[in-house]
């Protein structure tokens, strides 16, 4: 066999794998809509995996958008200067936060967590044949374990981005005010009043809902298809992680696209 041809049979079988984790991506997320109305008798789980994805993510979150934002500061004060009034410091930290970096970088971190997490645990049920008894207890495991946490994390997620927008934003300020000459309070909050647009941080949010959805439903996904031991766990954990970032990355430049240069053009 050349290697120009295995070349392409490697190709056309990626292409193939690929094309199979999208179908079967649509047919779960199909399932978990079907299941919704029935979310209320799994309300214990659900309640469960909105602390899971919530309140246990904050530590993670806190240090990244503490960070991401003093970054941010830094930064733009050094393109800023000597040709940029610092008025607007307030304004591009602001508005960069709360359009991308704080629902990206916090899909991107807690997405991490919690898709890894949801495919090791749905992976280990798998292999181990416990989804299989739920089917014979009648239990769906779509409506057992996926709809609450899909809904856990499409509801949780906007929240943790708030509160990452807010800490993003902080460290800024305080490294603004500590390591920028001139800068005073009175000019980075005015900066953020001035381009203070509901817009931007509706758009944040929605943005967060999707990657919500997605962080999620990869760990689902290939959880539920993982298969050949304590390897297959590992694999499909492995898959769900990148699987869920990629998506999230490719996604947030469709939303973009769609939301500033459609809809609030």
């Amino acid at each position: 066999m050349t290697p120009l041809r295995s070349t392409g049979i490697y190709l056309g079988r990626q292409v193939i794998a690929l094309l199979e984790d999208v179908g079967a991506l649509a047919r779960l997320q199909g399932q978990v809509f079907r299941f919704t109305p029935q979310l209320f008798r799994s309300s214990r789980l659900f309640m469960e995996q909105m602390l899971e994805i919530g309140n246990r993510s904050l530590p993670l979150v806190f240090v990244v958008s503490i960070f991401s934002g003093a970054v941010t500061a830094v930064q733009a004060s050094y393109q800023f200067q000597a040709w940029v009034p610092l008025v607007l410091l307030g304004s591009t930290v602001f508005r960069s936060v709360v359009i991308e970096l704080g629902p990206v970088l916090t899909a991107l971190v807690v997405g991490g967590r919690v898709s890894a997490a949801i495919a090791a645990e749905i992976g280990t049920m798998k292999v181990t044949e416990q989804v299989d008894a739920l089917e014979t207890l009648s239990i769906h495991p779509v409506r057992y374990l996926v709809l609450p946490r899909f809904w856990a994390g499409v509801i949780m997620l906007p929240v943790i981005t708030v509160i990452a927008d807010i800490l993003a934003i902080m460290g800024a300020y305080v490294v603004a005010l500590l390591t920028i000459p001139n800068m005073t309070s009175h000019l980075f909050l005015e900066g953020i009043r001035l381009q203070f647009y509901a817009h931007d941080v509706f758009s944040g949010l929605l943005k967060a809902v999707f990657f919500g959805a997605i962080m999620t439903m990869t760990g689902a996904v290939f959880g539920l298809r993982a298969q050949g031991g304590a390897e297959g766990v590992g694999q499909a954990t492995m898959k769900a992680v990148v699987a869920s970032c990629l998506l999230i990355l490719v996604l947030d430049y469709f939303l973009a696209t769609v939301l500033f240069q459609v809809i609030f053009e």
